[in-house]
């Protein structure tokens, strides 16, 4: 039993030490400027987890610890693990994530799946901030957007939240900026607007995850409820950031 008690501790201060080293990164800043050039006995390209940017309770009452804990350290996690393995396994070699996107439908489904995973949630835990970090609704240019594309605030939160419960199964609904207009739209799965293969084609801005693996232990099946206590901590200046 102490065994095994110090090979978990142990195994446990590995996965923090190994945490802590992660940088922050801006999921955006990688097809904001366009594929980077290649670099002969450059590393290929693999995919890297974001460290929170808030601790996993921070999101209380909204959205919970355990749930944050789960989905960032156990779902997310496996993503980049598993498009990793395939970018090795099967001798893939792309540049960067939006090189890797758009050749979306020529890769294999894990490859796809996967890296459609890793890429996803970074975007979604920086989409999101403390409850009570800041204000939770939009201000300057995308507010004057996203009022010329809804006709108001409140018409876009009943829209996306409509899109979020019609969304059947598994996958994600997203603010996208197509060419100066902002639209709403979903992907099935892991799929993004930025598959070459995608219907829904855009920059993403915001983004819900609703999988039930992003609500379901506190939620449930009222998918209605958790969608109604995200816009409590949504990161509106991050979005503001992504759309300028």
């Amino acid at each position: 039993m102490k065994d095994n008690r110090r090979n978990f501790l142990k195994q446990t201060l590995s996965l923090s030490v190994g945490a802590a080293l992660i940088p922050i990164l801006n999921p955006l800043d990688t097809f904001a400027s366009g594929p980077a050039s290649a670099v002969d006995g450059q590393a290929p390209f693999t995919f890297t987890q974001i460290q929170l940017p808030y601790a996993y309770s921070a999101l209380e009452p909204h959205i919970d610890a355990q749930t944050m804990e789960i989905h960032y350290s156990k779902h997310h996690a496996a993503y980049i693990k598993n498009v990793n393995d395939a970018i090795k396994a099967e001798n893939l070699s792309f540049k960067n994530e939006a090189d890797f996107f758009a050749n979306a439908s020529r890769l294999s489904a894990k490859a796809r799946n996967n890296g459609g995973g890793a890429w996803n949630h970074n975007f979604f835990w920086e989409s999101l901030q403390a409850a009570g970090a800041g204000n939770n609704q939009p201000e300057g240019k995308i507010k004057t957007a996203l009022e010329k594309s809804f006709g108001s605030f409140d018409q876009f939160k009943e829209q996306f939240s409509a899109a979020a419960l019609s969304r059947f199964g598994s996958g994600w609904v997203w603010l996208i900026n197509d060419k100066g207009t902002l639209k709403i739209g979903s992907t099935a799965n892991q799929d993004n607007p930025l598959f070459d293969n995608a219907e829904l084609k855009g920059t993403p801005i915001l983004a819900l995850d609703v999988w039930e693996h992003a609500y379901y232990l506190k939620y449930q099946n009222k998918r209605n409820d958790y969608i109604a206590a995200w816009w409590n901590v949504v990161n509106w200046k991050q979005a503001a950031k992504r759309f300028s």
